[in-house]
C-alpha cells in the first residue's frame, strides 16, 4: 500500500477544507509562492488520479515533505483571534 503523499505529492495541509473561513483566510495571508505551490500540488494530484498514475512514475527521485506546514501557524493565530473576539463580545448576547 502506497502512502498518499508518495502517490500524488500532496501535503497534509493541502487536504484541509478551503471553504472553512480560517483556512481560507490563512491561504489568503500566505505568500504567493506558497499559494502557487499548493494549487500546483492539487492540480497534479487531480491529474495523476485521473490518469491512475503515481508521482513516482514521473519523478522517482523527487524529495517530498508531506508534513511540512506552511499554513498551520497562521491558522492557529486566526483561531486564537476569533476565540478572543468571541470572548470579548460575550456580553452582547
Amino acid at each position: 500500500m502506497y502512502n498518499l503523499s508518495l502517490i500524488s505529492g500532496l501535503r497534509y495541509e493541502d487536504l484541509l477544507n478551503e471553504q472553512e473561513t480560517t483556512v481560507k483566510e490563512a491561504i489568503s495571508y500566505a505568500p504567493p509562492e506558497v499559494q502557487t505551490a499548493r494549487t500546483r500540488r492539487l492540480k497534479r494530484a487531480t491529474d495523476l488520479n485521473f490518469k491512475r498514475k503515481s508521482l513516482l512514475d514521473y519523478a522517482p527521485d523527487m524529495k517530498l515533505e508531506p508534513f511540512k506546514m506552511d499554513l498551520e501557524e497562521d491558522i492557529q493565530k486566526i483561531q486564537a483571534r476569533d476565540s478572543e473576539l468571541a470572548e470579548l463580545n460575550m456580553h452582547n448576547k
